[in-house]
């Protein structure tokens, strides 16, 4: 095996490495429940949710952690299952351990299937908050057994802890640098002849 099928070789690993972290960077492929962006409203029954502030990181979306506190936020909530479209459904985010509410959309249906929370100041310190989800009876379809139950689910987050080098750009940067390192050594003749040295002596 020569050093250009190894450098060949060694791209396409980083290459599977790349796609595997990007899919997993929402809890892995379609149609598993390790997203960690999601709310199980009733069992097997989801809720996809991703954060966003556009103002300050247009081209990012985050899920338990927000970058920055008192910055634009928009908490967007795709409902995965049609039925949720018919229920009316309320959405507060509250700031914990204390309780206190920060921000709070009264129960109503979405036809759309999708709602956006937007947060004109974002959420107003540093810390850690709940995301509470709660689905409110139709008074028209409750029976005995049904009536008065109101479903809650709640996630975590927290925000203003700022924005660290996530595992996918690692990989991301690194696949650059070999990409760059394999131009260098198919066009500059002096660095192949070192990089073929270095692998016959590995290989020695």
């Amino acid at each position: 095996m020569n050093s250009t099928h190894i450098l060949r070789k060694g791209s396409l690993v980083l290459l599977g490495l790349l796609f595997s972290a990007s899919l997993w960077a929402h809890g892995g492929a379609a149609g598993t429940d390790t997203d960690q962006c999601k709310f199980e409203l009733e069992p097997t029954h989801w809720l996809h949710y991703t954060a966003y502030q556009p103002n300050a990181f247009p081209a990012e979306d985050f899920c338990a952690n927000i970058p920055r506190a008192n910055e634009l936020t928009l908490l967007v909530f795709d409902y995965q299952d049609m039925k949720y479209r018919d229920m009316a459904i309320e959405f507060e985010v509250t700031k914990e351990p204390e309780g206190t509410s920060v921000f709070k959309l009264p129960a109503a249906k979405h036809k759309k299937g999708t709602v956006e929370l937007r947060l004109p100041n974002g959420v107003p310190e540093a810390g850690k908050y709940l995301i509470h989800i709660t689905l409110i009876p139709d008074a028209d379809k409750m029976d005995a057994r049904t009536e008065g139950a109101r479903l809650d689910a709640h996630m975590g987050f927290s925000a203003g802890g700022g924005k660290g080098v996530s595992k996918n750009n690692l990989l991301l940067y690194a696949l650059f640098a070999f990409a760059g390192l394999y131009v260098l050594y198919l066009s500059h003749a002096g660095f192949k002849s070192k990089v073929d040295e270095i692998i016959a002596g590995i290989k020695g």
